[in-house]
Order: C-alpha cells, then sequence, then structure tokens
C-alpha cells in the first residue's frame, strides 16, 4: 500500500491531467477511476479528505459527491468510522446478455448483434467528439436569448422543422460541400438514426434489400435489421474496389457513408460508389454524412436534384451528441410525404433546441468551432498515428485526418473482439473492427476516437496504448492473455 504522501501525489498527477472543461468534481471521478487499480491497488486507504481538499484545491462538499458518486459505482467502499479504501468494480463487458425470449424476432435481430456499446466514455471512445472544449457559455446564452422574447410557438410542434434552422442548413451545406439545395428540401430530424429511420419506414418495405459496405457504421444496420430489411454487406477495400456481389437479386436502397468511409476513416471512391449503383440498380442511394468531413467533397454521390438520393446528416459528431437534432435532404416530390409521415409516426419537437442551433450557425459559431476543432482532430490523431504505428504487428492505421475517428487494421487472425475487452479491463475504451464487417469480410482491428482525450493524457494514454497492444499482438493467443 502507498502511503499518504505517494498516494496524494499519484492523485494530483491524475487529477491534473484531466480537461480543465469537465469540472472538478468530474475531474477527480475520472482521476480516481485512473489510478484504483493500477497506481493504487485494492485496499489503498483513501488519504483524508482534509488533505484530498488542500491538494487538490477543492472544496469538501465537491469531493464528498465525487467520492460518493464512487462508492455507489463500486469504486470505493467505506466503513462507518474506519475510513475509505479502493477496490476493483465489476469489469465492464461490451456487451450485456439479454433475455430476447418476450421479444419479436426483430427487437432480438438487432439485439443479437453488438449495437452502441455501454460504455460511452473513457481514453479513445470512437464516435464521441470533443464535449470538454465546446463553447457552453455562448450556447447558454443563446438559449437565454431565444426564450426571452416568450414566442410560445417554440413550445409547438414543428412539421418539417423551424424554418430558420433549415435555411442555416441550406447555406452551411453550399459553404462546406458546395451542394446547393432549397430549404425545403430539408426536414429536420432528432439525429441520424431518425432520418435513417424515416428512409426505411418510407422507401421500403419488409423484407426488401439494403446494400451496405463492410465494414459499415453499426447505427445503420441496426436501424434497417429494425425495420425488417434484409441487408447485404459488400467487402470494400480503398484502392480496389467492390467484391463482386454474389446474389444479383434487386436492391432496393444503397447505403453508403459520405464522403469519409466509417469505420475505416479513410477517404471513400466516387467512381467505386457510382460503379457499384450502375451494376446494382438501388431504387434509392441514401449518403450518412457520418462526420461531415470537408477535405474530401467530391467523393459524395448526392445530387440534390436527383429523384432517387438522399443525404443524411447530424450535428452529433460536429458539436455534442446529446444535441440529437440531425437533417434529411430529400428529393423535392418525397419531401412532402416524408414530412407528413414523420408527423403521423413521432411527430417533431424540440423547437428551442432548433432555434438555438439556428442562431447558433447564424452567428458563424458553427463555422469558428468546426475550424478549431478540426485542426485539434488532426493534431491528435497525429500523437496516437505515431505511436501505433510503431507497434508490430499492426497491418494498417488509417493517417491523420481533421475527424474523431481512426482505424488500427490488425493480422485477421487476431480475436480483437477479446483484444478490445482487454484493454477496456484497463480502462482504455476501443471497438473491434469485426462488429462492423460483413460475413465475407476477415478484416480485424479497432476503431478508435480521439474527442474525449487531449494533451498530456493523450500522449500518455497513446504511449500505454502502444504497450498493450504491443503486449497482446506479442503474445501467442492460444495461451493465457497477458495482464493488462
Amino acid at each position: 500500500m502507498l502511503e499518504e504522501d505517494a498516494a496524494l501525489a499519484v492523485m494530483l498527477n491524475a487529477y491534473q491531467l484531466q480537461p480543465e472543461g469537465l469540472g472538478k468534481r468530474v475531474r477527480i471521478e475520472q482521476a480516481l477511476r485512473s489510478v484504483i487499480g493500477r497506481e493504487w491497488p485494492a485496499g489503498q486507504r483513501l488519504p483524508p479528505h482534509r488533505a484530498l481538499c488542500q491538494s487538490l484545491g477543492v472544496a469538501r462538499n465537491t469531493l464528498a459527491q465525487a467520492v460518493g458518486q464512487l462508492i455507489a459505482e463500486g469504486w470505493l467502499i467505506t466503513g462507518q468510522g474506519q475510513g475509505t479504501w479502493a477496490q476493483l468494480p465489476p469489469q465492464p463487458r461490451l456487451q450485456a446478455a439479454a433475455d430476447t425470449a418476450p421479444l419479436s424476432q426483430r427487437a432480438r435481430s438487432v439485439l443479437g448483434k453488438t449495437g452502441a456499446s455501454p460504455v460511452q466514455s473513457g481514453a479513445f471512445t470512437p464516435g464521441i467528439p470533443d464535449i470538454t472544449h465546446f463553447p457552453m457559455r455562448k450556447w447558454r446564452q443563446l438559449y437565454t436569448s431565444v426564450t426571452v422574447p416568450h414566442n410560445v410557438l417554440l413550445l409547438s410542434y414543428s412539421t418539417g422543422g423551424y424554418g430558420p434552422l433549415k435555411r442555416a442548413i441550406r447555406d452551411l451545406l453550399w459553404r462546406w460541400r458546395g451542394l446547393r439545395c432549397d430549404s425545403e428540401q430539408i426536414i429536420i430530424t432528432e439525429g441520424a438514426h431518425n432520418a435513417i429511420e424515416l428512409c426505411a419506414l418510407a422507401l421500403a418495405d419488409p423484407g426488401d434489400r439494403v446494400l451496405m459496405d463492410s465494414p459499415c457504421y453499426w447505427g445503420a444496420r441496426n436501424v434497417f435489421t429494425a425495420a425488417g430489411l434484409d441487408y447485404d454487406m459488400l467487402p470494400w477495400h480503398p484502392g480496389e474496389g467492390y467484391s463482386p456481389r454474389s446474389d444479383q437479386g434487386p436492391v432496393r436502397i444503397a447505403y453508403f457513408t459520405g464522403s469519409r468511409h466509417y469505420p475505416l476513416n479513410l477517404p471513400t471512391s466516387l467512381a467505386d460508389k457510382l460503379g457499384l449503383c450502375e451494376q446494382a440498380r438501388p431504387d434509392f442511394i441514401i449518403e450518412d454524412d457520418y462526420e461531415f468531413s470537408t477535405d474530401d467533397p467530391g467523393n459524395l454521390v448526392f445530387d440534390p436534384d436527383a429523384p432517387n438520393q438522399l443525404l443524411v446528416g447530424s450535428f452529433s459528431k460536429l458539436m455534442f451528441p446529446g444535441l440529437r437534432l440531425g437533417y434529411l435532404v430529400a428529393p423535392r416530390p418525397l419531401v412532402g410525404a416524408l414530412s407528413r409521415l414523420r408527423s403521423e409516426v413521432s411527430r417533431e419537437g424540440r423547437m428551442l433546441d432548433q432555434a438555438v442551433l439556428a442562431r447558433f450557425i447564424e452567428d458563424g459559431d458553427l463555422d469558428h468551432w468546426y475550424r478549431r476543432i478540426r485542426r485539434e482532430y488532426l493534431a491528435r490523431q497525429q500523437v496516437v498515428h505515431d505511436r501505433l504505428s510503431k507497434v508490430p504487428g499492426v497491418v494498417r492505421i488509417s493517417p491523420p485526418a481533421a475527424a474523431i475517428g481512426l482505424c488500427v487494421e490488425l493480422d485477421p487472425a487476431v480475436d480483437d473482439h477479446a483484444l478490445a475487452q482487454y484493454l477496456l479491463n484497463a480502462r482504455l475504451v476501443a471497438r473491434p473492427l469485426s462488429l462492423a464487417c460483413g460475413a465475407t469480410d476477415p478484416r480485424r482491428g479497432l476503431v478508435l476516437g480521439v474527442g474525449l482525450i487531449s494533451g498530456t493524457l493523450l500522449a500518455r494514454e497513446s504511449d500505454r496504448l502502444a504497450t498493450l497492444l504491443g503486449r497482446w499482438l506479442g503474445e501467442d493467443r492460444l495461451q493465457t492473455p497477458p495482464k493488462s
């Protein structure tokens, strides 16, 4: 066990490595989670609260709230009048077993595949943007400004979406993507999933076929599965194109992930997508602008004037995931029916959020944030790339880009699901690439994110990830996995 001074020093270092934007209580919680089991052994006695508060420069109430939260989570245990000790909580699992017997066949099919991870925070969590540096003060000010006039219409339903927001998105798409569409073509949705769900409901019937990339965006795959659609996953290899289709049956929808492939985090190929569409002849093409990358706008198939092409966009990756606002750009003949169908099935709301977002875009704040965070992501990816590219056994790593995700490809013989669990036990969150691949795609690897980690902490955790990955890849996987 560490002496009190040594335990305090470890805690202070871990606290200082946490982003200041998280707030003191959250920084304490994250610091405790990072040291327990690694630098503090199980059974380590927590230093006295007074000493911790003095060392960290926080109020006793702030510390008490953080300690109470970790006691509830199982990281700490306390005895009446006897102090508080560290303990290792039950290890998180990538997928919890669920009793699906009373559920529908569609629900069982969705739950039978690993979808969104129950772990949505921690170093290298994929799919989460930088929420610690987002300009929340300006966001709160805008909320005040739109509610001061007491516009009661903002408390009502919003058929198709808030007009000023649709116009702001129209201008944003022209400014950043070179796409000219009418604001009337834009339908405001509750994130990308809601937009894809609306397309599946309106454009296809149960049993119709969707053609998807392998690897795919698993969120879209789950939405199509829940809608009762069949899907074919066609392996796509950058520079080589798509694997030949084994089934030449009719395709109702072809689904792509915009100008940048997710989860491979590489530019998509317009020629490859057009070639596949020429061969498969889908009735509709949906392009999901997953990360709103402006580096490769020429890779988009989407044409606002085409009668069968739709563009899905979301502000969850661009701003923060809790916003849950997105948009669907639809062909003009379909807009009315899609808007009415959405009103009948799920209604629309969130008018206050839509009004704030419209002002945020109109005032130039989104453009300013996007330019800033793109530079940040590129620098962070460079740090991770430099560390992991030197690890023996890494086959390929996506080159640094101004995006929140990157992909590490490994030998197909590697059990990337077990590897991801091994890293999760060490409090490093990654996603197995194999879970996004079809049955004929043997690729294995890790999908990582850089949205929640930066600065000194990023360098330290990247080194730790490289060490653990090298240890795993250097071991014989038929033997006992290495300890994390």
